[in-house]
């Protein structure tokens, strides 16, 4: 146990794809660990932020989008989500202002109605409706199921998000501080590098290439006496139509990318880096178990 009366505890954040989990998480934690992009599906693994103040210690694990899964890659990311759920002492659930309750909504209600855990449903984007509005959102929910609480958001204006922190450790149990003071998050540093380099190909791709690529990181190593890290990453696409869009005319587009993420990785690493980038065609990788495994999707580590 930590000293009395310090809270601890885990958070999982849930909701469909596209809902601003990551946006939320990043102004929560005050810093850019989880990717973010207008496409759904952006998050594919369980990203573990921590969040700590004088109250306690809160571990954040956003979780990639619930929906009905149609590859493998589709059922890796809806087990991670799902499982989750079971496993936190409270569940974040985050919809958009909207008043219907869409597919993928209802799948997400059947599944928290079987969990134990407190349930606190996060409406986010409010600066986008008028309060009757919401106040006609929040009666609809409350018909839907009992949450512990329902907390009204903006995650981008960063709108009653000191609220949201409060109604949390409401929720949490006394418990110790898991990591340091200054820990943001758990993931290490080449998968955060990778992370960034999708968010960038995603950024400024086209729809014609959604979500068949994924990001290695081939080489990342800090030049002797210099600062300076070397980093050689390789983009997978599922198509050679989709490589010759990723690099472009000229090769314009991968150069791009490449500035982009550099920029980002340099102010994370808070050092120089000499970013380059490959692109591979590795067709129907999405539904290929060893290239699962090979680009960080692995089921047995859930």
């Amino acid at each position: 146990m930590g000293k009395k009366g310090y809270l601890s505890g885990f958070v999982s954040l849930i909701g469909r794809p596209n809902v601003g989990k990551s946006t939320l998480m990043n102004h929560l934690i005050g810093q850019k660990i989880a990717i973010t992009s207008e496409k759904p599906q952006t998050t594919r693994n369980r990203i573990q932020t921590v969040y700590t103040d004088e109250r306690g210690q809160i571990v954040f694990l956003d979780t990639p989008g619930i929906h009905k899964a149609r590859n493998k890659l589709d059922s890796y990311m809806v087990t991670v989500a799902e499982r989750t759920l079971q496993e936190v002492d409270v569940v974040l659930w985050l919809v958009e202002p909207v008043n219907h309750i869409g597919a993928n909504e209802q799948h997400i209600l059947q599944q928290l109605k079987t969990v134990k855990t407190p349930v606190i449903l996060v409406i986010n984007k409010i600066d986008t409706i008028k309060k009757e509005e919401l106040i006609q959102l929040i009666a609809m929910y409350n018909e839907l199921m009992k949450f512990a609480e329902i907390v009204p958001v903006s995650a981008l204006k960063e709108k009653n998000t000191d609220e949201l922190l409060r109604v949390i450790y409401e929720y949490l149990p006394e418990g110790p501080q898991y990591f340091d003071e200054d820990t943001v998050t758990d993931q290490p540093m080449r998968q955060i590098a990778a992370e960034l380099i999708r968010e960038k190909a995603l950024r400024n791709l086209k729809d014609e290439v959604p979500h068949g690529i994924a990001v290695t990181i081939e080489v990342m190593k800090e030049r002797e006496d210099s600062g300076l890290f070397d980093i050689e990453a390789t983009i997978i696409c599922e198509k050679d139509s989709h490589k010759r869009i990723i690099i472009g005319k000229n090769g314009a587009m991968i150069k791009k990318i490449g500035t982009d993420a550099r920029r980002e990785i340099e102010a994370l690493l808070d050092a120089r880096v000499n970013l380059n980038l490959w692109v591979k065609v590795r067709k129907e990788w999405r539904d290929n178990e060893l290239y699962l495994k090979n680009y960080g999707y692995r089921k047995d580590e859930l």
